[in-house]
């Protein structure tokens, strides 16, 4: 959500068809977090038969996120301004038509881009949903959408794993893979008709246009930062990976005190500074990057073991990571609850269980020459879903909770591009330990190196997560 969705008065009006809008919203963001999840089941028969090398096969995940990063926060300032409704129908109608790019692109460099395409319409018609469902609801009703909000991505999320799994298994009408994408045409289809007769109009008077200029400065920043962790192992790491990757992280800090120095450009900041300056703010945003890095690339090398590796069919392989989204599903109800009580020992707690999910992981998959039974490797995954469902949610409340009420806005869309962009980090990284350990040895190897990698950066968050902000604030919140 944005500054001026978070600021504005909510109106008195009650829209008629608020609870059909709403499925129509919801329905439609679900379609961002199955294409997510799905495209990793997908990955090993992508590369089978588009010949896809194992960068480019990181770059087809990477690609939506960074390009969902990068584009976040200035569609949600256009949605502010032209109307969430006419700015979430194009991003609908293009995300439909990115998937057909997907379904029929010829080689991997033409998948990337229309992933990147995807990943772009992603971002226009996310932050919509978020800012309609805010203004449309109000009080309790508010609460028990958004409540439900949270149990259906954990639904959408698994789903995602079945559905891709099945589809290819089931190789409908030749098409293989191509499919997992296809089939968001027609849903995307349905949504926009559903969408333009049910969901109302809004947007802000006065809001703040989007500045173009910055927003090209912390994409090229962005990419320059991603692009080496994804290249620089096919090259070699030479020179002008590290000089790149620096580069990008300057640029980052120089766009902050840019708009810092200049009092006209506050107003629209992008990286307000007076932002970084709470300890607690800085630790949110270090502690997410981290783990949701972690936890996205785990997602990525383990589908790749499990079928490459260890022969699974696509289809068992979502079947069998069903049990880190029941994890997930199970622990949602509490979160809240416990997160105002215990706080940041809520992210602790959580961090370091889903380590030792890891480990678990690891370790049933060590326990035999042969293939690994899926029974062995559930409660791992579960004690994972368990952790992730511990560390976002309650992350999100002790970060906002540090945050100064004038910068609520621009923190949330800072939050939810740091988010993806650590999603894309953790997909570079930990590809690049995974492709880089077949290289030099096999897929144990491959794997172990990739998860015990995994299982470092869970731990340093845990311990990071001690400079959050107490339990007491977060009852604030």
């Amino acid at each position: 959500m944005t500054a001026e969705a978070l600021s504005t008065q909510p109106s008195s009006e009650v829209h008629p068809r608020r609870w059909a809008a709403m499925v129509v919203l919801v329905l439609a963001f679900m379609l961002d977090l199955l294409n997510v999840t799905i495209v990793n089941v997908g990955l090993p028969a992508i590369q089978r038969d588009l010949r896809a090398s194992p960068t480019e096969l990181e770059w087809i995940s990477a690609a939506y996120l960074l390009a969902f990063a990068v584009a976040l926060i200035t569609a949600a300032r256009l949605g502010d301004l032209w109307g969430r409704k006419r700015v979430f129908l194009v991003g609908l109608t293009a995300f439909g038509l990115a998937g057909l790019w997907c379904s029929v692109a010829h080689n991997p460099a033409e998948l990337i881009a229309a992933r990147a395409a995807q990943g772009l319409a992603a971002a226009v018609l996310a932050p919509q949903v978020m800012s309609t469902l805010y203004t449309m609801f109000h009080g309790r009703e508010r609460a028990t959408v958004f409540g439900a909000f949270g149990i259906v991505a954990g639904f959408a999320q698994a789903g995602g794993l079945v559905l891709g799994g099945a589809l290819i298994t089931a190789d409908v009408a030749g098409l293989g893979w191509r499919t997992i994408f296809l089939v968001s045409v027609p849903v995307a289809v349905l949504l926009v008709a559903a969408g333009a007769w049910l969901v109302p109009e809004s947007r802000v008077v006065g809001g703040t246009r989007p500045r173009w200029f910055a927003a090209g400065i912390l994409t090229a920043a962005l990419v320059a930062i991603v692009f080496p962790l994804l290249e620089g192992r096919g090259y070699g790491w030479p020179i002008w990976c590290w000089v790149c990757l620096a580069a990008g992280v300057l640029a980052v800090a120089g766009l902050a005190f840019a708009e810092h120095r200049r009092p006209a450009w506050r107003a629209g900041a992008l990286l307000p500074v007076e932002l970084f300056r709470s300890r607690a703010v800085a630790a949110g945003l270090t502690v997410q990057l981290l783990a949701f890095a972690g936890f996205s690339g785990f997602l990525l090398v383990f589908a790749l073991w499990l079928q490459d590796g260890q022969g699974y069919s696509p289809l068992d392989a979502g079947l069998v990571t069903i049990g880190f989204s029941a994890g997930s599903l199970v622990i949602a109800p509490f979160t809240g609850r416990l997160t105002i009580r215990f706080g940041r020992l809520v992210v602790l707690v959580g961090c370091l269980l889903s380590s030792v999910g890891a480990l678990g992981v690891l370790a049933a998959a060590q326990s035999t020459s042969h293939a690994v039974g899926s029974w062995s490797l559930v409660p791992g995954l579960f004690a994972l879903g368990v952790g992730i469902n511990l560390v976002m949610p309650a992350l999100v409340t002790l970060f906002l909770a540090a945050v100064p009420p004038e910068y609520a806005g621009s923190a949330s869309g800072i939050w939810n591009t740091s988010q993806q962009f650590g999603g894309a980090v953790g997909v570079a990284v930990l590809g690049s330990i995974f492709f880089g350990g077949l290289d030099t040895g096999s897929y144990p190897a491959a794997f172990t190196a990739s998860t015990l990698t995994i299982v470092a950066v869970l731990v340093v968050s845990a311990a990071l997560s001690l400079t959050l902000s107490t339990h007491s604030r977060a009852r604030n919140a």
